[in-house]
């Protein structure tokens, strides 16, 4: 073989492997975003059908909910709808499989009017005659059984200050904590929580009134502070009887809980600003 021949023999190699090499590389990043495409695709898909993040803003839910408390929020046992979804789309309305809340359920739901997340506990269903007589809940013409127990403390922080209903007071370790009266609420099925109540207001008064079908009457847990379904459903305020079609889901467990101390430009102090205590707690 003469030079010349084998000059070309050589360049004919170099093209092939460089063609070969371009191919693999294209398969290689092909499938790279075949998996990242797959992947976000399961993380749509777990957060649509299983559990999504929700975070807390707002103290309507003390003592069991605090703000800067992080939880997931169980998607199945409502259904499954176009307010599931992590984003908005113009889906027909209506659920999937749709699963009425049991009384008692912390459930999250889209606001009638402006669309914003609440958080509250279902007190009636569909049916149910609900009043509101001196503070204490009449549900189908029997007062909820409410023993006064003792009063609940509220460490102090950044994000947790001390609500007009409330005593600051120093525990035996110095931690600054308001004090908040509190009252155990039993319902008919026999599930018990603690609500916060400061005392005789104008909301602890309301008139009978029946859940229409599909709707839901929920209140706050602390009772002088939550706009619930005693208020008309107005934006950024009080939410009426709420649509079961706009539920989102069920509380079911803090993942992470924050007293708002942290720095994110100082890492330590994602830690030191944990309320560990609260982590891992079912809901």
């Amino acid at each position: 073989m003469d030079v010349k021949t084998q000059s070309l023999e050589t360049q004919t190699l170099d093209a092939g492997q460089t063609a070969a090499n371009g191919t693999r590389a294209r398969e290689s990043w092909g499938g790279f975003i075949w998996f990242l495409i797959k992947l976000l695709l399961a993380v749509l898909a777990f957060r649509t059908l299983v559990f999504s993040p929700f975070s807390i803003p707002s103290e309507s839910m003390l003592p069991r909910l605090m703000n800067g408390d992080y939880l997931l929020a169980a998607k199945w046992p409502y259904g499954i709808s176009r307010h599931s979804l992590p984003f908005d789309l113009p889906l027909p309305s209506g659920r999937l499989l749709p699963g009425t809340p049991e009384r008692g359920d912390i459930a999250i739901f889209k606001h009638p009017v402006d669309g914003r997340e609440y958080i509250k506990r279902v007190i009636g269903l569909p049916g149910d005659r609900v009043a509101v007589i001196g503070g204490e809940v009449v549900l189908n013409g029997a007062r909820l059984p409410r023993q006064r127990i003792a009063d609940v403390p509220v460490t102090q922080s950044s994000n947790t200050g001390c609500a007009w209903g409330g005593d600051l007071a120093d525990e035996a370790d110095g931690v600054e904590v308001c004090r908040y009266p509190a009252f155990r609420e039993t319902l008919p099925g026999g599930l018990s929580y603690t609500t916060l109540d400061f005392g005789l207001t104008p909301y602890d008064g309301f008139a009978e009134v029946t859940v229409p079908a599909g709707r839901l009457f929920v209140m706050g847990d602390n009772r002088d502070s939550s706009r619930d379904s005693r208020f008309p459903a107005v934006a950024g305020d009080g939410v009426g009887f709420v649509p079961q079609d706009l539920l989102v889901g069920r509380a079911a467990i803090i993942v992470w809980s924050t007293d708002g101390s942290a720095d994110w430009g100082k890492p330590w102090t994602w830690f030191s600003a944990a309320r560990w205590d609260r982590i891992g707690a079912t809901l």
